[in-house]
């Protein structure tokens, strides 16, 4: 392992101003997305989708990673240039998704593990040869009646951090991703205890691993009511509560925290990250790592016409930019009417 590098990475992730493209999305999940602009999934319309978010000029002063699939780091450009090699030409980092999937957890009604560490040391080798300079593993924890159950937390937090172990290992800088889901009816209180109880027991075992902090990324949900709460929550109060919760449970010397938008929609993420950063400076970079929410106006420009490239191309890079303000706190809302 070389702890120099692998801090030289992550710092480059999340440079100012920039954060991170989730384009890793399953077969599955893929072809719920395709399915609402009336594009059926294939191995060539996936391909071509990824290369307009990959080809779009100027987005590298936004973007400074993308997360890409088993598929799709083995997929080349029109051109014949692979992916991580045209990410790369551009200032982009090239990471691979590594986790099998959630998997339901034996005897525990309702919750799920995160598969995939077996064999994952080789496969770890074959994406670094491939181009990947790090690495996203995800576990979800959902609440609800009894849930999450602390064999849940145990059992993922314990995964994430041999997951975590083996990238560094490997020269890969492991984003490490405990996801709290937005699914349910509960208060942002109740989210509250259960994002801390998570974190800090991910942490105790990354530290248990050996894994080094300075050489990981976090990519946590933000402390939210669910989305079937009755009172849901205002930027502001979304920020105080994340930024308290983090504090007590993140250690300095991770250099960042990428949130994802799980299930908030791309206007609210922004809105969220922004009010984060608007606070003030904080023991970490506080920076996003995005799917659906910087790519849905995109897909919908898109809608798998060649024509529509250019203009699908603007929706990514506008949604980018806008995220790109919020890492600074210097989104505004009226920013959204500027042509996409």
């Amino acid at each position: 392992m070389n702890l120099d590098e692998l801090r030289k990475t992550a710092r480059a992730i999340v440079a100012e101003g920039k954060g991170i493209l989730a384009a890793d999305e399953s077969f599955p999940t893929i072809k719920k997305r395709f399915d609402t602009i009336g594009v059926e999934s294939t191995e060539e319309t996936r391909r071509a989708y990824r290369e307009m978010l990959f080809t779009t000029k100027g987005v590298s002063e936004f973007v400074s990673g993308v997360i890409l699939f088993d598929e799709t780091i083995r997929q080349s450009a029109g051109d014949g240039t692979p992916f991580p090699k045209l990410l790369e030409q551009q200032g982009i980092i090239p990471g691979i998704k590594v986790d099998k999937g959630a998997k339901a957890l034996a005897l525990c009604p309702g919750e799920k593990v995160t598969e995939g560490l077996d064999g994952l040391r080789e496969r770890l080798e074959e994406y670094r040869g491939l181009g990947a300079r790090f690495a996203k593993w995800r576990a979800v924890i959902a609440i609800g009646d009894g849930i999450p159950s602390e064999t849940c937390i145990e059992t993922n937090a314990h995964a994430l951090a041999r997951y975590a172990a083996l990238c560094q290992e490997q020269g890969l800088v492991p984003i490490v991703e405990p996801e709290v889901l937005m699914d349910g009816d509960h208060t942002i209180e109740r989210c509250y205890e259960v994002t801390f109880a998570v974190l800090r027991r991910v942490f105790a075992d990354l530290a248990d691993q050996r894994v080094e902090y300075e050489g990981m990324l976090l990519k946590p949900n933000m402390v939210l009511p669910g989305k079937d709460c009755p009172r849901q929550a205002t930027p502001e109060e979304v920020a105080e509560a994340t930024i308290r919760c983090f504090r007590h449970v993140v250690p300095a010397a991770v250099p960042g925290v990428l949130f994802l938008s799980g299930g908030q929609s791309d206007v609210q993420a922004t809105l969220n990250l922004n009010a984060m950063n608007a606070m003030g400076s904080h023991p970490w970079e506080i920076s996003f790592s995005y799917g659906r929410a910087l790519q849905a106006p995109a897909l919908r420009a898109w809608a798998g016409r060649p024509e529509n490239v250019p203009a699908a191309q603007r929706a990514y890079s506008h949604r980018a930019r806008m995220n790109s303000l919020a890492r600074r706190g210097k989104y505004r809302p009226e920013m959204e009417e500027e042509a996409a």
